[in-house]
């Protein structure tokens, strides 16, 4: 099938220039020739156009005027502003009306073609930045947060607030809490949106390399540097940077960070330049940085100065409201990775999640997810393929008691084994472990029954 032709608008009276285009483009695109302003813009109003060609007069000033109203009235679409003059200034004023490119008489077919090629390059890599920006303003929206649970609400009321100042933001937490996540969001719905956001993991560099990693090297810096290289924090201008578990730091590239973040400048590893950036920091950690701080581990002057404002993160079990809902998200997000439908989890599947204590936090419920989801066969998640370790689960609620651990976990399975009649497949089922699992565990606290084969034998 062949392919829709570009829809094309040509502002041009010269016969010659007028040929040239036609030569270039008959082929490729439905070609709309104007002469004057008015019959061009009562043209734009009827159809849709993919390219504007558009000629300015030596008396320029109408021209650009049109230029900016073309530009203004649709935005999206690429302008190519052609000429018989090659005055800096007027390539420099249409460039700043809005125009794509600017070519000076006499109009070549190939290069007519070669600009109209890269103008359609250039649009569709502006329509996929859209459209990623849309996706990633979805993503990133604190209204897609899960935030059931009471305490974890006041946290997004703080960030959402946040995230409008240009401070330093501090995310303590254990691993897995979301502090990554939540960076992404701060920055998306800050006024810096619409720059970079670089993340770094300053504890999956080696030492070595996290100065340059920073902030960049020259040219013959150390042994292997064989070109200058950008680092992250010129990457950021303008946007935000992640430094994720920022206690990892060493002391020595600690005062390098602290010099940037109070005098926003610094050097390349190997160079003399000043450097100037103006770069928003969100930090993460998952260590005790007052206790990093008295052990001689962190400077004190740098935690004073990225924790301006400090949000702690709760671990998961403390935000029982949150799970499920949280769960049910996974799912949906790693079948439709996976390109495999799986509707929900079974009522059996939902207890054993909601019973276990989830010391990995969101992190290692999204990876228990993302493999349920490659070995489950049915439409619903079973415990089968959720796989949560068994020991765990079941003696999490005792805890906390002083009896022996055995005492209470012997009860537990005398429990399940009485509400289900002693069918030992069902009581499995009940307590969230395998059949396999439940036999062991009977044999080892000595538990029988008169009604099971092997004792009627």
């Amino acid at each position: 099938m062949n392919e829709p032709k570009m829809r094309v608008l040509v502002y041009e009276w010269q016969p010659k220039s007028r040929e040239n285009i036609e030569l270039a483009l008959a082929e490729s695109a439905e070609l709309t020739f104007q002469g004057d302003p008015k019959s061009l813009q009562q043209a734009m109003v009827r159809q849709q156009f993919d390219l504007i060609f558009l000629r300015v007069r030596q008396e320029h000033n109408g021209s650009f005027k049109l230029l900016k109203k073309i530009h203004e009235q649709t935005p999206a679409t690429p302008v190519i502003v052609t000429s018989e003059m090659e005055r800096a200034e007027l390539i420099v004023q249409a460039l700043r009306a809005g125009a794509h490119d600017f070519l000076v008489d006499p109009l070549s077919p190939a290069r007519l073609q070669l600009a109209v090629q890269k103008a359609m390059e250039n649009r569709q890599m502006v329509n996929e930045l859209a459209y990623l920006r849309r996706q990633q303003d979805i993503v990133y929206n604190f209204s897609q947060v899960i935030a059931e649970s009471d305490n974890f609400k006041a946290i997004l009321k703080s960030l959402r607030k946040f995230a409008l100042t240009d401070a330093s933001i501090l995310l303590t937490g254990d691993t897995g809490t979301g502090k990554s996540f939540l960076s992404g969001s701060i920055h998306f719905n800050s006024p810096r949106r619409d720059h970079p956001f670089v993340k770094i993991n300053c504890a999956n560099i080696p030492e070595t390399l996290l100065e340059s990693e920073l902030f960049g090297h020259e040219k013959g810096a150390f042994t292997g540097a064989d070109k200058q290289r950008i680092g992250r924090f010129e990457q950021a201008n303008h946007g935000t940077i992640f430094l994720d578990e920022i206690g990892e730091i060493p002391l020595e590239i600690q005062a390098k960070l602290l010099r940037v973040l109070e005098e926003k400048c610094f050097e390349r590893v190997g160079g003399n330049r000043t450097i100037q950036v103006d770069v928003r920091l969100i930090a993460a950690t998952n260590r005790n940085l007052p206790e990093q701080i008295a052990a001689g581990r962190f400077r004190e002057d740098l935690f004073y100065r990225i924790n301006v404002l400090e949000v702690h993160l709760p671990p998961l079990k403390e935000r029982s409201r949150c799970l499920v809902p949280l769960a049910r998200k996974l799912l949906h997000k790693a079948g439709a990775s996976m390109r495999k439908r799986i509707d929900d989890f079974s009522p059996e599947a939902l207890a054993m999640i909601q019973g276990y204590n989830w010391p990995g936090n969101i992190r290692q419920l999204a990876n228990t997810i993302e493999r349920a989801v490659i070995l489950e066969d049915s439409p619903v998640i079973t415990p089968t393929s959720l796989q949560i370790p068994e020991l765990s689960r079941v003696t999490a609620p005792l805890i906390q008691t002083a009896e022996p651990l055995e005492t209470h976990e012997r009860e537990l399975i005398l429990k399940a084994l009485e509400e289900n009649l002693w069918v030992q497949k069902n009581a499995a089922r009940c307590l969230g472990i395998s059949p396999r699992v439940l036999n062991y565990k009977i044999n080892k606290f000595n538990i029988t029954h008169p009604n099971w084969r092997k004792n009627k034998r």
